[in-house]
């Protein structure tokens, strides 16, 4: 390859690195409004796959994991639309800091932001079903961050913000 076309790539690659990572916020947040149940918002490790099903789409944020879980948590907080419904990674209690420098702090940084979040862990394989089989009718938006720690993607179920699961039983007994 001549160095002009070099050169050129690079920039391509550049400018595009570039511009993901500054819209990232701005693709959030202009969709949030248009989110509601049964969405996702992914806050993904470096290595999370592109996934090609239609209903997903992927940015990459070129940020700090903790830093853009902590502004989509505070965006979906401010949302009186919707609720965050908080899955991990059942993996990420049994990967070792030894294998993995950086899981300790990780997790330890994790623990305090979702302090105030109900938390489900499942297989990685099986979040990786489940969002797979969303995206074939309901958008899932990943943002893949520049973390390499292993298992430490955070998968965000959006529910409803003013309608809760009692109040939806109580309403279908009532039905009866």
């Amino acid at each position: 390859m001549n160095s002009k076309i070099k050169i050129t790539f690079v920039l391509i690659f550049i400018s595009t690195t570039l511009i993901a990572q500054t819209n990232w916020k701005q693709e959030f947040l202009s969709n949030l409004p248009l989110y509601g149940h049964r969405n996702w918002i992914l806050v993904a490790d470096a290595a999370y796959p592109l996934q090609i099903k239609p209903g997903i789409s992927t940015v990459y944020t070129g940020e700090d994991q903790v830093a853009v879980l902590k502004e989509v948590l505070k965006a979906i907080d401010d949302a009186p639309h919707v609720s965050p419904e908080v899955f991990l990674d059942k993996e990420i209690d049994f990967v070792l800091e030894s294998e993995a420098a950086g899981i300790k702090s990780y997790t330890r940084q994790l623990e305090k932001l979702l302090k105030n979040e109900k938390v489900t862990k499942l297989l990685h394989e099986d979040l990786l079903e489940i969002v797979d089989e969303a995206g074939q009718n309901f958008q899932v938006l990943v943002l893949k961050t520049n973390l390499t720690v292993p298992y430490t993607s955070v998968f965000i179920r959006l529910d409803c913000g003013y309608w809760n699961t009692e109040q939806e039983q109580q309403m279908r007994d009532s039905m009866k």
